[in-house]
């Protein structure tokens, strides 16, 4: 009987053992670039590069700073050819894609890469991507991995040399098990980490179970909520920066001028609107958010750093 019990308990703790998950190996991932593990390090990260004209301009002008390190690009969209013209002069700078399978604007929208009759599933009956995905909304996985594609092929076409994929809305992440492990596979093809963050695996299981021992997993993601008033912003990330947790973390932030375009492309709803981006542009530029990085000690890097880390 001792031996059964014995060995059931040993079936308990295989089973609960990470070796099948990412970073399995003991070392945090602070430690595998280099630190130590207590350190805290941040990737600031704009979002949405690509969608309009301002968002690009005031992406590239915090990017100039040094402050914000890192971005996205949205291939869809109108001005994606902008964006990808800068990235390919500037092979230096952090610039990921950020995969999209929505158009969620009332008055301005994109539409797939693919040709439109070979993704029927993701495209309005005006054969724009859906505003949103709703319970009834029926997606084929066969025709999201043709789409993620093309976006990363057109993207390589343009002149890019991407460091890392995301998913705008993080779309790829929250719908199931078949569409994350798309664009694992994607990252696995392109030789690409995917954005993925350990605080994530309590809600969606899925998604620690499908990466390997080779995978980058961040710990830690920081982004505003519509619930923080205009007048609480920077006290909101003033506070997220004084209670940073060592580890790597990112911070997503969405940036843009508060301009006629701006307003113009986002006039439906405040959320992530022309206000919100000037607003998030006015604290990462800020003489205010490089002192406090100072006074917290915490380290900048980048999503090409994290591609050369060694993982063992």
């Amino acid at each position: 009987m001792k031996i059964v019990q014995l060995y059931l308990l040993f079936l308990v703790i295989l089973s609960a053992s990470p070796n099948s998950s990412a970073q399995s190996n003991g070392k945090s991932l602070a430690e595998k670039l280099g630190y130590p593990r207590d350190r805290k390090l941040l990737i600031v990260h704009a979002d949405d590069v690509g969608v309009t004209h301002s968002v690009n301009a005031a992406t590239i002008k915090a990017l100039d700073t040094g402050l914000v390190n890192s971005a996205s690009i949205m291939v869809p969209c109108p001005w994606f050819p902008e964006i990808a013209d800068y990235a390919k002069s500037r092979r230096d700078l952090d610039f990921g894609l950020h995969l999209t399978l929505t158009s969620e604007r009332v008055f301005y929208r994109w539409g797939p890469v693919a040709p439109k009759d070979k993704v029927p599933s993701l495209v309005d009956e005006n054969g724009y991507f859906h505003h949103d995905w709703s319970a009834t909304t029926k997606i084929n996985p066969a025709e999201v991995a043709l789409e993620l594609r093309a976006q990363i092929d057109r993207a390589y076409a343009m002149g890019i040399r991407p460091t890392h994929l995301d998913s705008h809305q993080y779309r790829l992440y929250e719908n199931g098990k078949d569409l994350f492990d798309i664009v694992l596979g994607l990252a696995h093809d392109y030789k690409l980490p995917v954005f993925v963050v350990r605080d994530w695996f309590a809600d969606h299981p899925y998604l620690e179970s499908s990466l390997s021992p080779a995978d980058i997993v961040l710990d830690h993601t920081v982004t505003i909520s519509p619930s923080v008033p205009p007048d609480k912003w920077a006290d909101f990330y003033t506070a997220a920066l004084k209670n940073l947790e060592p580890g790597v973390t990112e911070f997503v932030i969405h940036l843009a001028f508060a301009d006629d375009e701006m307003k113009a492309a986002t006039r439906e709803r405040d959320t992530w609107g022309a206000a919100w981006r000037q607003r998030d542009f006015d604290f990462f530029t800020s003489p205010a958010f490089r002192q406090l990085l100072q006074e917290q000690n915490i380290k900048l890097i980048t999503w090409r750093e994290l591609a050369g880390a060694p993982q063992h």
